[in-house]
């Protein structure tokens, strides 16, 4: 084998272009690459803008690398983010330099557009191989949001949204080595564009299950809830989301178990967020029965999972969420608790290879069977959640999404590079 062609044993040398904010904190970024790849010895390099205008910026040591990152403001007028997405623009440029100077494994670009079209040529430039990742259909967002009226200026969420598909799927995909998706129902979605299936990998939301562990102690599984049967909703609560439909389900579940209670664990963005469940559930007879933390550390919140009987996640079936990966879900299964979920693409895939679980549609009288149908049945519940943990510690860790990563690298980085084509002279 040449010794140029990366072994299972060698390390890579990665310069990442993402749309991340410095310090990353997103699950991709900061869970595979920032934690995972960089703790296991290879180098990366980053290209991102920073978080805050009092954030650092310029060139800073991070994760065994270099973070290039480009100043911002938390202005709201056109001028002011004009100038944050030309500041960024031109840290994307930096690409070209970069290359020449240093002799990257690969080039790991995600949820870029223009940034991505400057960093395809200059992979290509210096012979790099380019992967990508998308974590969400910003194009498709676009365009739903004007075509349901939910954008302000429509005609120009059309034009961004045609733009980025474009650009997307003709540009950018087809031009790199391997692409990267958030869900199987992405892959599938993303190859009806006329991108091949076996171009892209799915790496589905994950977890350190060390960390879990850290919050909820030993014996997860086994730590029974105690008082009134409690039902839990662990995220964020924006009124798009309509979790009003879990508080009328709720009032259903009531009629049979009358102490049972429902409890939000986050908040909204805006306060309206909140009073729609508030109200919701006063009009229903139900407030008594219906709680809302606010926003908790994560160890908090993961508490309240552990003293639920169950929990629910609830997803609005429209078009452009059917292709996410929801995380909440499998911090439900990694903390050991059975799950009522509606009937989205990776939910349901999940909890039918698990056990964990019961797939409903989005239907108030289903999901309020479901649930009750499981807290009257706490040895069911118990199984449930066994199985649950099991099938996240063989198949959701960050571990095993970092090694799905990895390998895909190593499998197309093996390949010899192919042949030119034999060029054919024409008799004279």
């Amino acid at each position: 084998m040449d010794d140029a062609v990366p072994r299972s044993d060698q390390k890579l040398d990665i310069l990442f272009v993402t749309s991340d904010l410095f310090p990353p904190f997103r699950p991709a970024a900061k869970a595979v690459f920032a934690e995972g790849l960089a703790a296991r010895g290879h180098r990366i390099d980053w290209l991102l803008q920073a978080a805050e205008p009092t954030g650092r910026s310029g060139e800073q040591p991070f994760k065994g690398g270099i973070a290039y990152v480009a100043p911002t403001n938390s202005g709201l007028t056109r001028f002011a983010r004009l100038k944050r997405h030309l500041a960024d623009a031109l840290n994307d440029f930096r690409v070209f330099g970069l290359l020449k100077r240093h002799r990257y494994s690969l080039v790991q670009i995600k949820d870029k557009y223009f940034g991505a079209l400057v960093a395809i040529a200059a992979a290509k430039l210096h012979r790099v191989p380019v992967f990508y990742w998308l974590a969400y259909p910003h194009g498709e967002a676009s365009l739903y949001a004007a075509n349901k009226g939910i954008a302000r200026y429509r005609w120009l969420y059309r034009l961004r949204g045609a733009v980025q598909r474009f650009v997307l799927y003709r540009i950018i995909m087809p031009a790199c080595t391997h692409v990267f998706v958030q869900s199987e129902q992405m892959r599938r979605d993303v190859a009806e564009e006329g991108i091949p299936l076996e171009l892209m990998t799915a790496v589905p939301s994950s977890l350190n299950l060390r960390d879990i562990d850290a919050a909820a102690g030993a014996g997860v599984v086994d730590d029974a809830p105690t008082g009134p049967p409690t039902v839990v909703y662990l995220g964020t609560l924006l009124r798009e989301r309509q979790l009003d439909f879990i508080v009328r389900a709720h009032a259903l579940v009531v009629r049979t178990l009358p102490d049972a209670q429902l409890v939000f664990v986050g908040s909204g963005w805006m306060p309206d967020d909140e009073q729609l469940l508030r109200r919701e559930a006063d009009r229903l007879g139900i407030g008594g029965n219906v709680a809302i933390t606010g926003w908790l550390p994560m160890r908090e919140a993961w508490q309240h999972v552990l003293r639920a009987a169950l929990c629910v996640s609830p997803y609005l079936p429209v078009p452009i969420l059917r292709s996410t990966s929801p995380t909440k879900l499998i911090e439900y299964m990694a903390l050991g608790k059975p799950v009522v979920a509606n009937d989205h693409p990776e939910q349901a895939d999940v909890l039918r290879a698990s056990g964990a679980g019961i797939v409903c549609a989005w239907n108030e009288q289903e999901f309020a069977a479901a649930i009750v149908e499981l807290l009257m049945d706490p040895q069911r519940c118990k199984k449930m959640g066994a199985a649950g943990r099991s099938y996240v510690a063989e198949h959701r860790t960050h571990w095993a999404m970092v090694e799905l990563v990895a390998g895909r690298y190593r499998q197309h980085l093996r390949e010899p590079p192919k042949p030119p084509k034999p060029k054919i002279l024409a008799r004279v």
